[in-house]
């Protein structure tokens, strides 16, 4: 019988992996690039994708945020690059912290998935996030919607 908790954390692993593996070639020009029709660019995607997963995981659970100084203006919901007046994460450095979040969710909260949060969450669609497990499932297909959008955009900009 499969071990769920394991099968989570290894998908979490596997999805994340997919993410970096989406990017990782690519320079920084090609991150920046803003294509006709869309608002946002590669980087903008993938700092979002971790400022959303440090809220799900940490900020919901009452563990310590990791969030870097300025994430929330460049990655917060309805901004966009053209809008940014700080410098944001190089490429590289949001690889590192996308890799180094895993680790720290499995760690943080390996044994904890059943475990009620203290403020549920219900999202546009009415779907209500009360444990752990159910925020980290749920961002894993909020990830999976940011992945399509980097791979539409790689798409676009070549």
């Amino acid at each position: 019988m499969i071990d769920l908790k394991d099968f989570l954390f290894n998908q979490l692993k596997v999805v994340r992996t997919n993410t970096i593996n989406a990017v990782k070639e690519l320079s920084e020009s090609q991150v920046d690039s803003v294509p006709e029709g869309f608002s946002n660019n590669i980087r903008w995607n993938l700092g979002h994708v971790y400022l959303v997963q440090e809220r799900f995981a940490f900020g919901f659970t009452q563990e310590p945020i990791q969030m870097p100084d300025g994430f929330t203006d460049l990655f917060g919901k309805d901004t966009k690059p053209s809008e940014w007046k700080i410098q944001p994460p190089t490429l590289s450095e949001l690889i590192k912290l996308l890799d180094d979040q895993t680790n720290r969710i499995k760690e943080k909260l390996l044994n904890r998935l059943d475990e009620a949060v203290v403020n549920p969450l219900t999202m546009p669609s009415g779907l209500t996030l009360k444990t752990i497990g159910e925020f980290l499932t749920f961002s894993m297909y909020h990830e999976g919607m940011h992945v399509q959008t980097i791979k539409m955009l790689k798409k676009f900009s070549s």
